[in-house]
């Protein structure tokens, strides 16, 4: 079998393992920093047939990435593709099975979100509305294995970066303590743990999650310790499920993804598949909810006690209370009252990933009465019911 026969074999094998789309315009730049460019420039160059081309560039891959297997794999390939046939990605002998079928994965995850990315005119639906202080926001993909990066451009989500991640051995939608899974929902960044006070295993730092959150607790799920991380000083990058629920990320993307995070700040929402929406559906989601919550903060004030519970949902509820003896608590309240003025303040609302339609809003609440007035962070969960947004929780932030 002549070198040119050889190679298409090794171009069929690795194209079929990888199952990539077709090849992206070489006119088309993205902002990211992985090894995504130069990685899909050696499947174009095997695509054409061109194998030595296609060792140049994976050893300029490797010089640029000295620890990423999955380079020197494909390297090994190209070079055995000199002398025999290739069946599939990984033909060294002897090899782990195991280590190449993650490797075969992980080579999978790249290119097709490399290649597959979204339209610049979409936006991921989650980020409903930013709060000012809120400079840059975090979404998660698990089926692409892939982390977004957005810019608070004026109140309009703006794409900055994207990074591979890995994810929970067992998939998605944490429940309990050990499950190895990741969650799925609206959190934040909570902390900042430098490398210094970590293990070797989580690389350049970590940044824990509020997981669980509200949400989570109502819903029974549990456990705790879910962070972005880096990887071993040894490792440039793990499979795509390879942790015990954590987002990970090589250690260089860590550290840029970092200069963004905001403690206490930067919304992390973690999703199987993200949904995205053109401007101007975005845009009218954002609306309708602004409108739902500027319509719950004018019947608080009037003091009608029927508009004003009318925005909370029948399944509602207030620590032990249902929403039927909440009600009555809150009609007795404003009985007392001769007048009430609302401010909601510095809004953000952040979508719920799932088929639920769920937003999580928080904002600054300033309230005073005839004989209250606190100034309070308060957060509400507003849910679809019927075709209307309703509250179905409600607490502080």
């Amino acid at each position: 079998m002549d070198a040119k026969a050889r190679t298409r074999l090794l171009a069929a094998a690795l194209l079929c393992a990888c199952s990539i789309l077709p090849a992206a315009s070489a006119e088309r730049t993205y902002s990211d920093s992985g090894p995504e460019p130069l990685l899909a420039g050696v499947f174009a160059e095997i695509e054409q047939n061109r194998l030595d081309a296609a060792l140049q560039r994976v050893e300029a891959l490797i010089k640029a990435y000295p620890n990423f297997r999955l380079a020197h794999l494909v390297k090994g390939d190209l070079l055995l593709a000199r002398g025999r046939p290739i069946s599939t990605l990984g033909n060294a002998a002897n090899a782990p099975q195991d280590r190449l079928a993650d490797l075969r994965e992980e080579a999978v995850a790249r290119l097709k979100a490399y290649r597959d990315r979204p339209s610049a005119d979409y936006l991921p639906r989650y980020l409903l509305q930013m709060h000012p202080e809120q400079k840059f926001a975090v979404v998660v993909d698990t089926r692409k294995s892939r982390l977004y990066l957005y810019q608070n451009a004026n109140g309009q989500p703006r794409f900055v970066a994207d990074y591979y991640i890995s994810h929970g051995k067992a998939g998605t939608d944490k429940l309990r303590e050990g499950d190895k899974k990741t969650p799925i929902g609206v959190y934040h960044v909570t902390a900042s743990l430098p490398r210094q006070k970590l293990t070797d295993f989580y690389g350049s730092g970590a940044f824990p999650i509020s997981y669980p959150n509200e949400w989570d607790k109502r819903h029974g799920r549990n456990g705790h310790g879910i962070w972005l991380h880096g990887t071993p000083s040894d490792t440039f990058s793990r499979p795509p499920k390879a942790s015990d629920g954590c987002v990970v990320l090589a250690n260089r993307d860590l550290d840029a993804l970092a200069k963004n995070l905001q403690i206490g700040l930067t919304p992390v929402i973690i999703s199987n598949s993200i949904e995205w929406l053109s401007l101007d559906d975005w845009q009218a989601e954002r609306r309708a909810l602004l409108d739902s919550i500027e319509a719950w903060r004018q019947d608080w004030e009037s003091l009608d006690t029927g508009k004003y519970l009318a925005h909370y949902s029948i399944r509602f509820r207030s620590g032990n209370l249902n929403v039927e003896q909440w009600a009555a608590q809150k009609r007795q309240i404003n009985a007392g009252k001769q007048w009430i003025k609302v401010a909601a303040l510095n809004i953000s609302m952040f979508r719920n990933p799932g088929q639920e339609e769920l937003v999580v809003v928080t904002f600054d609440q300033d309230y005073r009465s005839s004989n209250l007035s606190n100034a309070m962070k308060k957060r509400q969960y507003w849910i679809k019911e019927d075709g209307a947004w309703k509250i179905i929780y409600e607490g502080g932030a």
